[in-house]
């Protein structure tokens, strides 16, 4: 063997060594003593958050979403709170949903079961790592770790908490012993707080299901409510480490959620950030309550009413921040598509029919990037 190809072949194994390293996650990296980012994770200039506020990516000063009172929206103040729902929508893609009625404890004790599992020991977390995405329990890292070219400063943990066959509950993690009790009660209660905001959604679009019946409409697309009842739901637990140089990396890149509606759940650590008449602006975490935000099969099924909003996450080099996603949407199986009412002469079907199975064709084959899945949706 010449030089040369000894130290190619050498080269070859330092990386491969390296890049098994990275596929561990960020925790471990910061377990083992980092004190610069790696290559792996620094992001081109064009793209990086520009922390310093001179760059085309800074942020500008923390935004106020729009602020939805869950109780008054149950209450005779319901009119009001659907127009403010309907501005928020439109305008904005995201709200702060307060007075939500799910129980503190439950919340409390999902944040702090979480940053439990992710102390637990590489080992302990290993065994569910996995990069199939079709699998029901999914440890991993960055964003799309099979196709990230650059990796994302984050660690997950992803389950499907709908459907839930009975096989599938003893596969979430063991550990800690009560994380499959606190993940099962806060994602009941998730789904349903979905299912009550989405019937006010509806009706904000002009679907009210009363209206309907008295109206004598088709029973075909009267049933979105029901789907909806026996539809998915995934639950993502991000961890995202302290990072010595947070100017070159990104928690999570621009992206928009695939489904009608995610739920997040924040510590009240600042990360995330929307993307706001072309601007980046950071949310500021409001005490015990939930950023809402519109996914790509909402904008679908609203016709482009309401959009999904380019949103990402920063990371910061003095404390680990932690995050909650719940995402919901129709069943796996069924196919979204625009509501036949919300399309007329003056506004025409803009978007193919979709499904959760094309969404996973399409990341899985191609490094996915802020909406393109949803640009690939859309009707020329």
């Amino acid at each position: 063997m010449s030089p040369a190809m000894g130290t190619t072949t050498e080269s070859k194994q330092e990386n491969n060594s390296s890049e098994s390293h990275y596929q561990k996650g960020v925790k471990h990296l910061c377990d083992n003593g980092i004190s610069k980012v790696p290559k792996k994770y620094v992001l081109p200039v064009s793209e990086r958050p520009s922390l310093d506020n001179g760059g085309p990516n800074a942020a500008e000063p923390n935004l106020k979403l729009p602020v939805i009172d869950f109780a008054e929206l149950q209450g005779s103040n319901r009119s009001q709170v659907l127009k403010s729902l309907t501005n928020a929508c439109k305008d904005y893609g995201f709200f702060q949903l307060v007075n939500h009625g799910i129980p503190s404890d439950t919340v409390s004790s999902m944040v702090e079961v979480s940053q439990r599992f992710f102390d637990l020991p590489m080992e302990e977390r290993a065994k569910y790592m996995t990069s199939d995405m079709y699998s029901p329990v999914r440890y991993g890292t960055s964003f799309n770790q099979t196709k990230d070219g650059v990796f994302c400063w984050r660690d997950f943990l992803k389950l499907i908490c709908h459907p839930l066959p009975v096989d599938v509950l003893p596969h979430w993690p063991s550990s800690p012993e009560d994380f499959r009790r606190s993940a099962v009660a806060y994602s009941k209660e998730t789904k349903h707080l979905f299912l009550t905001l989405m019937e006010a959604i509806l009706e904000s679009l002009g679907l009210n299901r009363d209206a309907k019946k008295k109206t004598g409409e088709a029973d075909d697309d009267d049933n979105i409510v029901e789907k909806l009842q026996d539809g998915s739901q995934l639950m993502v637990v991000n961890c995202y480490p302290p990072c010595p140089e947070p100017e070159l990396t990104l928690g999570m890149p621009p992206h928009s959620d695939y489904g009608f509606l995610t739920l997040v759940l924040q510590d009240d650590i600042q990360g995330l950030q929307i993307q706001f008449q072309g601007k980046w602006f950071t949310v500021e975490p409001l005490t015990n309550s939930f950023v809402v935000n519109i996914g790509d099969h909402l904008e679908i099924f609203s016709n482009g009413q309401y959009r999904s909003v380019l949103h990402r996450v920063v990371v910061n080099s003095a404390k680990r921040r932690i995050s909650v996603a719940s995402l919901h949407s129709l069943p796996f199986q069924c196919m979204v598509k625009p509501d036949p009412r919300l399309i007329d002469q003056e506004n025409p079907r803009r978007y193919k029919d979709t499904d959760f199975a094309t969404f996973l064709d399409y990341i899985s084959s191609c490094e996915p990037k802020r909406k393109n899945f949803l640009e690939s949706r859309k009707l020329s």
